[in-house]
């Protein structure tokens, strides 16, 4: 009896749908364009082609539908969020504008900062106060509550997010005046205590205010989606991939949708950790090109790291500091704005550049004929020859090659070069780009990306992937079954999964172990509950964690003990793991000086579904192409016709050389010259280059 296993991944130019039938590894894939101002148009277009590829009726799909998308962080990008109000302890109105008085860039005269998520204006304070332990010693009172309500109705806000100076360590003033706003607006309200309870004001206020700011995109979103999932006979509930590769209910999703931030590549780094894991990879590069943006993550021991704090909305992409300082758990990777959409421009002084600009769905790059005219990635793929117009989406989307002529033509014309040549540069461009991020990306994680397999996925990724292998100085590429939709696969290997962070402020000593294990039980509660909302009754692990510090310093260190139903590790024990961590990264201990834990952390979670992959029939014969394409490999290059293969027609042990094609409907992997392919077992194409092929 089939077993089907239902994925969506909304990215910024397409959306994915997986459909899995788990016993037995068929996979059936669709794409379709998103649709930014109405999001379930995009996904319903899409599932209901897919549904038809398949021959599956929706009553058919009983297990969870798992969900990835961008809408969260392309709202927050492009501040087209809900209209939100915030309401803070008096005294303190102005954080949002204040931030920490950090300067990024401290010679830059005209620094700018993206303008806060909720303004100043929808900025209201009460006069409450508690101290740093949370004492309450004052509450808002019942003249001031009616002042406030009446302020929100008479700006008709569409949420409100709460955030007092010390609401990490009481939630009750919060609370207070949130049940006093939902009873009567009956608005989305959210706290700081359930958001992001930890210290420091300005980092807790602005994810605060950017979870209520994006409340009314998701929400209504969410109850569409469920609406005519159940009207079309769909009976599996929607959870929703997490920024740190976990997944959790849809209405737990709504209530704290900025955990969602960086749902959609999280999905493509568990998708990129399960591969490592079964080809035994110890490190392995994911390179995840879309539409819009370009991803890498670097995953060690089979598993992506997790940063507890990610920047959302930079204002330069390549500058910490220029963005939101999020306090959200997040698979640590880089992001940068090369896609396929991703528009080529010549600067002031003369330079070709590429991106962060992107056509996105609408219109998209100018081969699309949907109105765009300037030129994208994708029309410089398709005029050196790396696309085929006609077999764009399998046909079902042709490609205009006369229009992405005309408009690269625009730019050659501004830099006095051919078409050619500008498409030439424009990937080369992109390529840099790319590699110079992954680059960065894992310098700062201390390695050295030379020799480090990558992983090529997404619906540009394979086009690219050996040009930035070569750039990075690595011989293998590894192109997964169903590249292009790869992300979405990740969600369906993702296990439930909510991480969660308290601040109590206490020197390691064993005198605190009573509070801090009363403060671990609430946290092991709330996750069980999360837990238990999207399905899980039991096999509920716990890992812990600290923030900690030497007495006296201002930043943190994140240190992992262990697993269990409690502490898992003595006084001792926790301090000596916090020396070797602290030794880890500053060369030095320093033991003479007290250890200082800030925030207590907890990863609750169940095990990941089984998904086995199909495994493929030996190749009988040898390959041969279908077509050729006439096509360029570098600039100033002259065309030369290439073998084009049907991926599907590839057995196991199949080899082509470079310069080839790898072709199928939703991507293609392009074997530059000097390279080596060949198919192995489970489908997966595996390219090596030079000497070592």
């Amino acid at each position: 009896m089939a077993d089907w296993r239902l994925a969506v991944d909304i990215g910024g130019t397409f959306t994915d749908f997986v459909l899995l039938d788990a016993s037995t590894g068929r996979v059936v894939v669709e794409k379709s364009l998103s649709t930014p101002s109405r999001p379930l148009n995009g996904v319903r277009t899409g599932l209901t082609q897919l549904l038809k590829k398949a021959g599956v009726s929706p009553e058919e799909i009983t297990a969870p539908i798992v969900h990835a998308t961008t809408l969260i962080t392309n709202a927050l990008i492009e501040g087209k969020t809900g209209k939100a109000a915030m309401v803070t302890t008096a005294g303190f109105g102005d954080t949002l504008s204040i931030r920490t008085e950090h300067r990024y860039d401290m010679y830059d005269l005209q620094i700018e900062f993206p303008p806060p998520p909720i303004p100043s204006e929808l900025t209201f304070e009460v006069d409450e106060r508690q101290t740093v332990d949370g004492t309450i010693l004052r509450e808002p009172s019942a003249a001031e509550l009616d002042d406030l309500i009446a302020k929100l109705r008479e700006a008709e806000v569409e949420a409100v997010g709460i955030c007092f100076l010390h609401g990490y360590g009481n939630g009750a003033n919060e609370r207070l005046v949130a049940d006093r706003i939902t009873a009567d607006l009956g608005i989305p309200v959210c706290v700081s205590h359930d958001v992001a309870p930890q210290i420091r004001e300005y980092p807790r206020m602005v994810t605060t205010a950017c979870n209520a700011a994006t409340m009314p995109i998701i929400g209504p979103y969410l109850d569409e989606l469920q609406t005519w999932l159940a009207g079309e006979g769909f009976v599996g509930k929607v959870l929703m991939m997490l920024s740190n590769g976990g997944v959790i209910a849809a209405e737990d999703a709504k209530r704290l949708p900025i955990r969602l931030v960086e749902s959609g590549p999280a999905a493509g780094a568990l998708a990129g950790a399960w591969y490592a894991e079964r080809l035994g990879e110890e490190k392995l590069l994911c390179f995840d090109m879309g539409g819009t943006t370009a991803k890498s993550c670097l995953i060690e021991g089979t598993d992506p790291a997790l940063t507890n704090e990610f920047e959302v909305a930079r204002v330069y992409r390549h500058k910490k500091g220029s963005g939101f300082p999020v306090s959200v758990p997040s698979v640590d990777l880089v992001e940068i704005g090369a896609g396929g959409g991703s528009l080529a421009r010549v600067d002031d002084l003369g330079l070709l550049k590429v991106g962060p600009e992107s056509a996105g769905a609408e219109p998209g790059p100018a081969s699309y004929a949907r109105g765009g005219v300037q030129p994208a990635t994708t029309d410089a793929d398709l005029l050196l020859g790396y696309l085929d117009a006609g077999y764009f989406l399998g046909g079902d989307m042709p490609l205009d090659l006369a229009a992405a002529s005309e408009a690269a033509r625009k730019v050659a014309d501004a830099i006095d070069s051919s078409v050619e040549d500008t498409a030439a540069g424009i990937h080369a461009v992109v390529n840099q780009n790319m590699a110079a991020a992954a680059r960065m990306h894992a310098v700062e994680r201390g390695v050295d990306l030379r020799g480090v397999p990558l992983i090529a996925f997404g619906g540009a990724g394979p086009v690219h992937a050996c040009g930035v292998a070569e750039l990075l100085e690595t011989q293998r590429v590894i192109f997964p079954v169903n590249a292009s939709v790869l992300s979405a696969f990740g969600t369906l290997v993702s296990p439930v999964r909510i991480d969660l962070a308290r601040s109590l402020v206490a020197e390691l000593s064993d005198h605190v172990t009573a509070e801090r294990d009363h403060l671990l039980e609430e946290m092991r509660a709330e996750g069980r509950q999360v837990l238990a909302s999207a399905g899980v009754e039991s096999s509920v692990h716990f890992r812990y964690g600290m923030d900690a510090r030497y007495r006296g310093q201002g930043n943190e260190v994140t240190v992992w003990l262990g697993e269990g139903d409690g502490w898992p590790a003595s006084t001792a024990d926790t301090a000596e793991a916090f020396a070797v961590e602290y030794e880890k990264i500053y060369g030095m201990r320093i033991p003479d000086v007290a250890v200082e834990v800030v925030t207590w952390r907890i990863a609750a979670w169940a095990p990941a579904p089984s998904v086995e992959s199909a495994r493929l029939a030996p190749m009988t014969g040898t390959p041969e192409p279908h077509r050729t394409r006439a096509a360029r490999f570098d600039r100033g290059a002259d065309a030369q016709e290439v073998p084009v293969y049907r991926r599907d027609l590839l057995g196991a042990g199949a080899t082509v050389n470079g310069p080839a094609f790898i072709e199928e409907r939703e991507t293609t992997a392009v074997i530059r010259p000097g390279w080596q392919a060949t198919v192995t077992e489970d489908g997966a194409v595996v390219a090596v280059r030079g000497n070592d092929a």
